[in-house]
């Protein structure tokens, strides 16, 4: 939120967490957004539930840059769980494990009609054919990057994270957690019922309980007099580990780029920085631990993997109060070696623990690549920076290479998001202007 740090951003940063039973009131600021946002809790597992939409709309004496739509809906993607989500992170805590996957995945707080406890209130989205649609679609699961899709219609990607974009026609689209997508549905089918479905992108083994292998089901249902298809045929969806089909969208969003939405991406940037993102793990005695060979699961950002302070860092900043962080984070990876070759040695994999901050000059331009690596698995890591939108200007797979990858930035029209996902094994390349002071994190 522009100049208001106090109150957005995880627990330890900006704020201590809200103690249960008390109260609290957040003021939220928006600027240039208009599309879809969202909100969500921000301590523990609590936003598996906690959460919810917003949505800006075009201010008065404006229009949407596409044809008005015949109505809009929010479609809000989930995992859910028989037990308690919380109960499920503490126990990975406490082992060390990977948690256990989620039991299954919803549309709109259901599981969808493939599952008997959910058949009579599966959502079901009524259409006129003719009409067209604006669907909110909201990635609010904890984990799992989703494949989207409606039997028999295209959708037309028009906007992601509160920023409009050219319109991109698609038979599915991928969206990473945190991410949101608006998406024109245009009900030009013969009058049926088709599904609407859900499932995950993951390269891990499917049989393996890494990652929730379910899929969650909709129905469009056309209005008219008619008899319903049956049993009615899901839509296409890649395959769980194609990973080519999983940048598709992204390689093919562009922002509008014209004078009512002029795209202001910092041409030559001040401060660039270099950082591998990626799982790793610790030691443990006696390898008692659930992890890898009796490691423990731990994410790091250039070998660091965060420790939480005992106050949050902008009251510690603020009132200068000393030891609560390092400013010495690192502008590129201290170790430099293949970073998505399939084997890599063991001593690499261990990270450094630390409470490290990288001070940005104000009003600096930045720009940050963030390498995957394949230290325990390669993965793809969806990537949100609190409070900024930033320009996505690049991305590949393999390992960054600072002199060829940068010629071919896209500089024109890259899209504006708060959320990217770093290919599996690749890399991803944003850009902003630090014009909004305050503690801001990374996320992944």
């Amino acid at each position: 939120m522009p100049r208001y740090p106090w109150t957005d951003g995880p627990e330890y940063i900006t704020q201590c967490p809200i103690q249960p039973g008390s109260k609290f009131s957040q003021k939220i600021i928006l600027s240039f957004e208009e599309g879809t946002l969202w909100w969500h809790a921000h301590s523990d597992w609590t936003r598996n539930t906690v959460h919810g939409a917003i949505i800006v709309y075009p201010k008065n004496g404006t229009k949407y840059p596409f044809p008005k739509p015949n109505a809009e809906i929010p479609i809000i993607l989930g995992q859910w769980w028989k037990s308690d989500a919380n109960v499920v992170r503490d126990e990975a805590l406490a082992t060390g494990a990977d948690p256990n996957a989620s039991d299954s995945l919803l549309i709109n707080g259901q599981p969808g009609d493939l599952f008997p406890c959910s058949k009579s209130d599966t959502f079901k989205l009524t259409v006129d054919h003719g009409k067209t649609y604006l669907l909110r679609i909201i990635n609010a699961a904890l984990h799992e990057a989703l494949f989207f899709s409606i039997a028999k219609h295209k959708m037309t990607v028009v906007g992601t994270d509160g920023s409009y974009t050219k319109p991109l026609t698609r038979d599915y689209i991928t969206i990473y957690p945190g991410q949101t997508y608006d998406v024109l549905l245009e009900a030009n089918q013969h009058p049926d019922h088709y599904y609407m479905a859900a499932k995950t992108y993951s390269i891990a083994p499917a049989a393996r309980n890494f990652f929730d292998n379910t899929t969650t089901t909709a129905i469009v249902q056309y209005r008219g007099y008619y008899t319903p298809s049956s049993p009615l045929s899901l839509p296409y969806l890649p395959t769980y580990n194609d990973t080519n089909a999983s940048v598709q969208v992204m390689a093919g969003l562009r922002s509008l780029a014209d004078a009512e939405h002029p795209c202001n991406v910092p041409l030559n940037p001040s401060t660039k920085l270099i950082y591998t993102v990626g799982m790793n793990s610790y030691l443990c005695p006696n390898n008692s631990c659930a992890g890898p060979n009796g490691t423990r699961f731990s994410a790091s950002i250039n070998n660091i993997s965060f420790q939480f302070p005992t106050i949050d860092i902008l009251q510690a900043y603020y009132y200068n109060i000393s030891g609560v962080y390092g400013d010495k984070f690192p502008s590129v990876p201290e170790l430099v070696f293949d970073f998505t070759t399939d084997i890599i040695p063991l001593e690499y994999q261990t990270p450094k623990n630390g409470t490290e901050v990288r001070v940005l000059e104000y009003n600096s331009t930045v720009e940050i690549v963030f390498q995957g690596t394949n230290l325990i698995a390669g993965t793809h890591h969806p990537m949100h920076l609190h409070g900024y939108s930033f320009y996505v200007v690049g991305w590949g797979f393999g390992n960054f290479d600072k002199d060829k990858d940068p010629l071919h930035y896209n500089l024109v029209d890259p899209p504006l998001q708060s959320t990217i996902s770093v290919p599996t094994k690749g890399w991803a390349t944003i850009r902003f202007e630090a014009s909004n002071p305050g503690m801001l994190q990374a996320l992944m």
